[in-house]
């Protein structure tokens, strides 16, 4: 697991990925160098976790949302931001400044990974 950060905040970006068992690691290294990242443009936290307990559903569970295939699990990650203004313009940073960003070189399939922002409506 990645945690970096206090968290708070008015907005958080959720992510789930299929990864291979065998990258384990690689993504791991890359999700530690990208965390520093989002805290510089402004994240408040960055969690990224490894699926322990991923019990298969009847209609749908968390590795059918990513289609994960045999030999994968599933990382599920959130980015805690103070505010959506500052998460826009964060990733418009991100994406005009491509050295920030992880590459192309990722250990996952990125067409199977699947992201959006929220708003919390509790956080005790």
């Amino acid at each position: 697991m990645v945690d970096e950060g206090e968290g708070g905040g008015d907005y958080a970006d959720g992510y789930l990925v299929p990864v291979p068992e065998g990258k384990k690691e690689e993504y791991r290294v890359l999700a530690a160098k990208m965390a520093p990242v989002f805290r510089d443009l402004g994240a408040t936290r960055v969690l990224e976790a490894w699926g322990d307990d991923l019990p298969d559903g009847k209609v749908t569970d968390f590795k059918r949302a990513v289609k994960a295939e045999s030999g994968e699990n599933v990382v599920f990650s959130f980015v805690e931001w103070p505010d959506k203004t500052t998460r826009d313009a964060g990733w418009a940073k991100m994406m005009e400044d491509h050295k920030d960003g992880p590459g192309d070189d990722m250990p996952f399939d990125g067409k199977r990974m699947f992201w959006g922002g929220f708003r919390p409506i509790v956080d005790l």
